[in-house]
């Protein structure tokens, strides 16, 4: 018996124990090394219905669907039709925003590398039409810019709207219809989907919230390039990260994206802050997660009650994939995804971040103020006994995103980054409003200081 067999079969008999333990319903896992694609499901895809996990179910993959986007826009690059570096202006003439002169500069590599620096959580109407994507980013004049184009790494969904719609511009046609003619047909993918009629085809997860099937299943089409509808199983992104591995080439040779494309997409493209692992980056849809025994690449997804993760050590062309309904998975993740990595690539990710010996802010005016984007608004305040304390209040349809303002300690980390007390969440303070007070809070997200 193989490894990668031996490997299978432990996870196959700790794969539903793990779930029950975690409260989550149901998950799809699957394991590639070299050529070789190991398999399994355990738990249901309805908690209402009971129908079981199988291998041939498929589960939403959120944001790791930006990996997708960000091929197809690779793909015209390759063929001559997009500039990477030419403003995305000269392709979307009706692209507006707040900032006028932000607007005539952003470029696809913002986009793609999240440095694009407007407001990225904007929530927008649920809409399914065909031309639903095309109004959405013809109506974007009123979205705030937070730093200059490029000038550091913000997560942005809407960054990957746009360039979504870009590549619905250069095809003539939706974007869903560019996923299946550019990458899930010449891939040989026939199980996955880009809509939710699609979906009712086959055999599929729902999400799941407080143990419940969510009240609905995509929250719309406008949020498609950035990951809020595509569902697959998980070999069948394996089969796409196998074509990446390949530097372009599908299973059967067929050329899907240039060598140079594909290493470009996984190359550094911006540094991130302090966020508490070290050494983190971001290619060109892909996330760098630094080396902890090799290099890693990968990418999370989170939609409406389901969680999917993918993790890639390219060099050995070893790759991971957990897709799950609910329920707490960060634990599955650790345990299951952790442990493919150490075993068959030595890579043993670093430890949790976790509070300084003494855990008081020093300097803490510097970090005090209100910090605001579109969706909400941040203050940071010091009280009588020293102790710092966030609070995050949401604006308008913010709260769609976000829940009832409530109060969290911030601790002593390292240098200029904080965590938050129970989760230990990092948060960068960056740069200098003039007055040596930080100009930028940073959770993955960066804020701009107001007052």
């Amino acid at each position: 018996m193989s490894a990668l067999e031996s490997l299978a079969d432990r996870l196959a008999d700790r794969l539903p124990g793990l779930l029950a333990a975690c409260g989550v319903p149901g998950a799809g896992l699957a394991v590639l090394v070299g050529d070789e694609i190991v398999e399994h499901a355990a738990g249901v895809l309805n908690a209402a219905t009971g129908v079981a996990a199988t291998t041939d179910s498929i589960f939403q993959i959120g944001s790791i669907t930006k990996i997708w986007t960000a091929t197809l826009a690779m793909q015209l690059v390759d063929e001559g039709r997009l500039d990477l570096d030419a403003p995305v202006r000269e392709y979307l003439p009706g692209f507006r925003l707040r900032d006028e002169s932000a607007a005539r500069t952003v470029t696809a590599r913002h986009l793609a590398a999240h440095t694009a620096g407007f407001d990225g959580d904007v929530v927008p109407p649920v809409e399914w039409g065909d031309q639903a994507l095309a109004a959405f980013v013809d109506g974007l004049g009123g979205v705030g810019q937070i730093f200059p184009p490029g000038l550091m790494f913000s997560y942005n969904n809407l960054g990957y709207v746009v360039l979504g719609r870009l590549v619905e511009v250069l095809r003539g046609r939706p974007y869903d219809q560019c996923l299946r003619e550019h990458l899930l047909a010449p891939l040989g993918i026939t199980h996955a989907a880009p809509t939710p009629w699609e979906a009712v085809m086959r055999r599929t997860a729902v999400g799941h919230i407080g143990g419940e099937p969510a009240p609905h299943y995509a929250p719309g089409r406008l949020e498609a390039p950035a990951g809020s509808v595509l569902a697959m199983r998980a070999r069948d992104l394996l089969t796409f990260v196998r074509m990446h591995l390949r530097d372009g080439l599908a299973d059967d040779g067929t050329r899907v994206l240039s060598r140079a494309g594909a290493r470009l997409m996984r190359s550094v493209q911006v540094e991130q802050p302090d966020l508490g692992c070290p050494g983190d980056a971001r290619g060109l849809g892909w996330a760098l997660y630094g080396r902890h025994g090799g290099t890693l690449i990968g990418h999370n997804g989170g939609t409406v009650g389901q969680n999917a993760y993918l993790r890639v050590v390219p060099e050995r062309g070893i790759a991971v994939a957990l897709l799950t309904n609910g329920g707490d998975p960060a634990h599955v993740y650790e345990e299951v995804v952790g442990g493919v990595l150490a075993e068959l690539a030595g890579i043993i990710p670093p430890p949790r971040p976790a509070p300084a010996a003494d855990p008081r802010v020093v300097d803490a005016w510097r970090y005090v103020g209100v910090y605001a984007n579109d969706v909400a608004e941040t203050t940071v305040e010091q009280d009588a006994s020293g102790r710092l304390w966030m609070t995050i209040k949401p604006i308008g349809a913010g709260s769609v995103l976000l829940g009832a303002p409530e109060p969290v300690e911030l601790l002593a980390y390292r240098g200029d980054t904080l965590l938050t007390a129970g989760e230990h969440t990092a948060v960068a303070f960056l740069g200098d409003d003039g007055q040596g007070r930080a100009l930028y809070g940073h959770a993955g997200r960066a804020v701009r200081r107001v007052a």
